[in-house]
């Protein structure tokens, strides 16, 4: 079935106002026309162009997509749900019609959704179920600079799908910050630039480092006081995690401002708070993690106060497991947080550090392939060899795995009965990749008998991965 036309016509002018305020719409033509001629397109814009909000959006009447779904992936659970809330509501809907969403812990799709917004993470779990990608048309992989294991091993199987059995499957590269020709080389794509539109940014740096990061969260309540004193606007502040952020909100109390935490596992009705204008105009302050760094948009923020830190995966040699570990950030994270500040006017960013620092700063974040435990990457791709034949090291990665992690993968699932001496996937590793939990904590669930057993062992699951 072809694209509704009605549809097609009730989307034209919305899309259109829209485009008046995002600065991406200038490059959806280069966009489309690309897409028409090839089936890969890597699209840089800078943060506030739009490019997550009308891309979608605008794809929905190529003639290439007939009535297949378009499936945009995020780095994270909030980011899902309000990308497919702000698109839903330019069509003048709720999410579950014609845009959908679905994290590992909710949902609201339906048979109308055309634009579904999941979790990278999810794509992984759809691509093992599902290697042939029925009924999607086209892939967004929105934030790629990101790099997560789960999205550059995403990228892989769809790229390797693409070229064995799916050449009309379309994919979209998205990103602020990524370097877009190397990008699109990989990825045999056309690259399209937005040249967006900022406004001016005053970046101002602290005259001494802290002595120790425990410091970080009187230090971040001390610069968000002044602040508020001296400038105009809410204030979104950069801190690396909920520890953090209860000891600088307990160092704000009594300031003149509704002062509003903003992290993954918050509940969505209080996530909407920090996402949403006070109605009388009161001032906000967002104490976020790096949540809010990419994909979200944070209404009325006209100053950033970064702390300069935050967390990341890291190969925990204690438990054999991936846990989370404060680090500075790079150069380019603090230049994406800064340019919040100039979404909808000339903006302040705070940097809790000084200027030195800054150029001591690595320039990019590593991406988490090159640090984190791969044995789920490994498992996975013994999944997908199993389902579509590619051997794990023909498989179009961003980058090649590094070869020591993956081996330590291959050994440990092989201990675990996961693959057999040939490292192909067994009926147990099957089981075990279905689940989407670390290798280790799938065989421990696989292995507990009886309903007191298999409830403790989701339970103790749920805490390790959440460490």
């Amino acid at each position: 079935m072809a694209f509704d036309p009605t549809l097609q016509n009730r989307l034209a002018p919305l899309l259109s106002a829209a485009g008046e305020n995002l600065p991406v719409s200038s490059a959806i033509p280069a966009l489309k026309a690309a897409l028409a001629r090839t089936s890969n397109a890597v699209l840089v814009a800078p943060p506030g162009a739009g490019k997550t909000t009308l891309v979608p959006l605008a794809l929905l009447d190529a003639p290439w997509r007939q009535d297949g779904r378009i499936v945009m992936l995020e780095p994270r659970r909030l980011a899902t749900r309000a990308a497919a809330q702000r698109m839903a509501e330019l069509v003048g809907e709720q999410p579950g019609g014609l845009v959908g969403y679905r994290t590992r812990l909710d949902g609201a799709t339906s048979e109308r959704t055309r634009i579904e917004v999941i979790t990278e993470g999810l794509l992984v779990r759809r691509l093992l179920s599902d290697p042939t990608l029925d009924g999607v048309a086209c892939v967004i992989f929105d934030e790629i600079h990101e790099r997560s294991v789960d999205a550059d091993a995403a990228l892989a199987f769809c790229l390797d799908l693409q070229r064995s059995l799916r050449p009309d499957l379309r994919l979209v590269a998205m990103s602020a910050t990524m370097d877009g020709a190397a990008l699109s080389q990989r990825m045999g794509a056309e690259l399209v630039e937005s040249e967006g539109r900022m406004f001016p940014v005053d970046i101002r740096h602290a005259r001494r480092d802290l002595v120790h990061r425990r410091d970080l969260p009187d230090a971040m309540a001390a610069a968000i006081r002044t602040a508020l004193a001296e400038e105009a606007g809410d204030i979104l502040a950069f801190l690396p995690g909920v520890g953090e952020i209860l000891r600088a909100r307990s160092a704000l109390a009594g300031v003149d401002a509704d002062v509003l935490p903003l992290y993954g596992e918050l509940p969505p009705a209080e996530q909407d708070l920090a996402l949403t204008p006070h109605p009388q105009g009161r001032r906000r302050v967002i104490l976020s993690t790096s949540i809010a760094e990419t994909s979200l948009t944070v209404p009325g923020v006209r100053i950033v106060v970064d702390g300069g830190f935050r967390r990341v995966p890291r190969l925990d040699p204690g438990t054999g497991l991936t846990r989370l570990d404060t680090v500075r950030i790079s150069r380019a994270a603090a230049a994406q947080r800064a340019g919040r500040a100039g979404r909808v006017a000339p903006g302040i960013a705070i940097r809790l550090w000084t200027e030195m620092t800054t150029r001591a700063m690595p320039p990019h974040d590593q991406p988490e392939m090159m640090e984190a435990e791969l044995t789920g990457l490994r498992l996975d791709t013994a999944a997908w060899q199993e389902a579509m034949g590619t051997d794990p090291a023909d498989l179009p990665f961003p980058d090649t795995p590094p070869n020591g992690a993956f081996e330590a993968g291959r050994s440990l699932l092989q201990a675990l009965g996961a693959l057999d001496d040939d490292a192909r996937i067994t009926p147990a590793g099957t089981r075990m990749a279905s689940l989407g939990a670390h290798p280790r904590l799938a065989a421990m669930m696989l292995a507990a008998r009886g309903p007191g057993e298999c409830a403790l062992a989701a339970d103790i699951a749920a805490l390790l991965e959440e460490m």
